[in-house]
């Protein structure tokens, strides 16, 4: 008789929670494999970027660059690294990007250098969902935080664009500061 008691109180407990849970492990569940969202993105490509001098003072001068893109898979694509070789009358970048993919967050982490510093930036943090990727992280420029954005969009075989933008107040406005496209060296 206890025993009948307690499987009658505690079935309501356990339907409650599997209902509360079922979100959880359907989210769990759709939880997307991305680790090949990168893989346009490998071989060697031509890259035209236009880069703003001086984001977020107000300034209207940009300065252009062309070079070559390389991206090599790691880890069977669920890692690449990039890297950029471009001139142009300001000046010469040469910069690489690391990116690493989370399966557990379906998420990839990607952290950009380039040779004139020496060291991996902080990581932007973000994924791709209908042929568009967005990352984000926040970063300082001359002292105060702002936020930073790259949009892949654009993205075919043999082309893809490339968009950095700054927010200094919170997200709610975004000003371009490095817009760049690739082609597919050859094609």
């Amino acid at each position: 008789m206890l025993a009948h008691a307690f499987r009658r109180a505690i079935k309501p407990l356990l339907m409650a929670l599997i209902v509360a849970l079922a979100p959880l492990a359907a989210q769990a569940q759709s939880t997307r494999d991305g680790r090949h969202d990168f893989d346009f993105e490998f071989g060697t490509w031509t890259m035209q970027l236009k880069r703003l001098v001086n984001p977020l003072s107000g300034s209207n001068e940009w300065v252009e660059y062309q070079g070559s893109s390389v991206v090599h898979p790691i880890w069977g694509g669920a890692a690449n690294v990039g890297e950029i070789d471009i001139s142009g009358p300001a000046g010469r970048i040469q910069g690489m990007s690391v990116r690493t993919y989370h399966p557990q967050s379906g998420q990839w982490r990607i952290s950009f250098a380039n040779a004139r510093v020496g060291e991996l930036g902080l990581p932007m943090i973000g994924g791709f969902k209908d042929g568009r990727g967005e990352f984000y992280n926040q970063e300082t420029l001359d002292g105060r935080a702002i936020f930073v954005r790259f949009i892949f969009s654009d993205i075919t075989r043999d082309a893809f664009r490339l968009e950095q933008a700054f927010s200094d107040d919170g997200g709610k406005t975004w000003e371009p500061n490095w817009i760049a496209t690739f082609r597919k060296a050859g094609g």
